[in-house]
């Protein structure tokens, strides 16, 4: 015998919140470019201040009670995580950037560092909703 469990099955998602999500996820990668390819940008300052981020952000908001007790909801709540979460981290790099001793830690480390996150958490959120699957279980 087996001791393999079903895994029980993810709720089924209306398609429109589906392209919703895609959308969305499509302008946090346009704002993680954006600080990839900007000279004046980090990846994480284009993620917070960039105009695509800050619109995705605000449709997370519009949309996440329509996807409520769905699958998706996972998808929604990493979202609009990743983008707080970029903008805490991006400030306590500046709070440390005040100090002297700080400067290289923050500009050469942490910065560079929360980028990747950034870039990391979109591209794993964006491919389990490709696999239609929910993100950080």
């Amino acid at each position: 015998m087996s001791d393999l469990r079903e895994l029980p099955q993810a709720q089924s998602a209306d398609p429109s919140l589906v392209r919703w999500a895609h959308v969305i996820y499509g302008l946090h990668a346009i704002a993680v470019i954006v600080g990839v390819a900007s000279a004046a940008a980090t990846v994480a300052g284009g993620f917070v201040f960039g105009l695509p981020s800050l619109a995705a952000v605000v449709l997370n908001y519009i949309k996440r009670g329509e996807v409520a007790g769905s699958w998706l909801e996972s998808h929604f709540r990493w979202q609009i995580r990743t983008f707080w979460f970029t903008l805490l981290w991006l400030v306590l790099s500046f709070l440390v950037m005040l100090t002297i001793i700080g400067i290289p830690i923050a500009a050469w480390v942490m910065i560079p560092l929360l980028g990747l996150w950034v870039g990391y958490r979109v591209l794993r959120g964006w491919l389990a909703l490709s696999g239609g699957r929910p993100v950080g279980v």
